[in-house]
């Protein structure tokens, strides 16, 4: 678990760095130090002439009050959770969460707020973090990174009445905070670039069975197949409950063995895209256009270089925060949900 950022204050009283404490600013400022703490909560009881005074005390001596005192004080503790799934762990070739992070970490610290991030092992897992985060008061909001159908998490926190947010599309979208890419038209308007091109044996490879970006993926796949007029066969489709390289290559693996024919491989992840490379390298198989979501580092270092759906996701957690903080300070937003684009990166494996 880390937590994100400290607050100090310091003066200088002949030639040596003291802290300044809320008990400088009180005795500059001619009051008590219960006035202060009241001014920095923003007390309505306190006139406007003594808040000038305490202000320009606090402006004085540059003093900082120290954020979880603060918190302690007003009862708001300006801290969030997030909960990150299993895979996350392995942050070097999950770099989604790294980039998710950075965006969220961006608007927390610009409304100063905190971050405190924990993994979970898988659903049980998540739904003991998030019930403990919620029970311990020491988080005002928490920010989960993955939607499924009947998510216990979700219900959880909708019936404790606990402000959350969500990085993928809920089933519930009327009333729920969330933030995504629109994975269908993402899915169904690279399927048909891939038809275009000539192309109508689509094998599609899926990790997460469970999760709602997985089957909007899918039902965009299935989509432009309609659409297009292209025949669509049930047996090009390989989906498991894991989404890693060793997933990619073991489910083209198997469906080598069908002897079907095939010139097109689109994958929901980039690490499934990375394993059905590895595969096809390994049985010398050329000419086949393979592509991948989510645009991650290692893309670009394939061989060939990987086509891949840059899905944003450093904005995703940005807009994602947003949403959250935004709720929780009373800021108006007409909306409960931001749509985030995506962008194709076109590399060699899609020509």
């Amino acid at each position: 678990i880390f937590i994100i950022k400290i607050y100090s204050s310091i003066m200088l009283v002949k030639g040596v760095y003291m802290k300044v404490t809320i008990k400088d600013v009180a005795k500059a400022a001619n009051v008590a130090t219960s006035t202060v703490s009241r001014v920095l909560s923003n007390n309505e009881k306190i006139s406007d002439e003594t808040k000038a005074r305490v202000f320009e005390a606090i402006k004085k001596l540059n003093y900082k009050p120290n954020a979880i005192a603060r918190s302690l004080a007003n009862k708001k503790r300006h801290m969030l959770g997030v909960v990150l799934p299993n895979e996350a762990q392995d942050l070097i070739s999950n770099h989604f969460f790294i980039e998710a992070m950075k965006g969220m970490s961006l608007y927390a610290q610009s409304m100063n707020y905190f971050i405190t991030y924990a993994f979970s092992k898988d659903e049980d897992d998540e739904s003991n973090y998030v019930e403990e985060l919620c029970n311990s008061s020491l988080v005002d909001g928490i920010c989960l990174l993955r939607a499924k159908e009947k998510d216990k998490t979700i219900e959880f926190l909708k019936e404790k009445e606990f402000p959350f947010v969500v990085i993928g599309r809920p089933e519930d979208t009327a009333e729920t905070l969330w933030v995504d890419n629109d994975n269908f038209k993402a899915s169904y308007d690279l399927n048909e670039r891939i038809i275009k091109k000539g192309l109508k044996n689509i094998v599609f490879v899926g990790g997460r069975v469970q999760w709602n970006v997985t089957k909007d993926r899918y039902n965009g796949y299935k989509m432009a197949h309609e659409v297009n007029c292209v025949s669509f066969d049930e047996n090009y489709v390989l989906i498991d409950e894991d989404c890693c390289e060793n997933t990619g290559y073991r489910l083209i693996s198997e469906f080598l063995k069908s002897g079907k024919k095939f010139d097109a491989v689109f994958t929901t992840d980039d690490l499934l895209a990375i394993g059905v490379l590895k595969k096809l390298n390994e049985e010398k198989i050329k000419n086949i256009t393979v592509t991948g979501f989510n645009n991650i580092p290692l893309a670009s270092y394939q061989n060939p270089p990987l086509a891949s759906m840059d899905i944003n996701a450093q904005e995703l957690g940005y807009r994602a925060t947003k949403l959250l903080i935004d709720s929780l300070e009373g800021i108006k937003n007409p909306n409960k949900h931001f749509i985030v684009n995506c962008d194709f990166i076109e590399r060699e494996s899609f020509y």
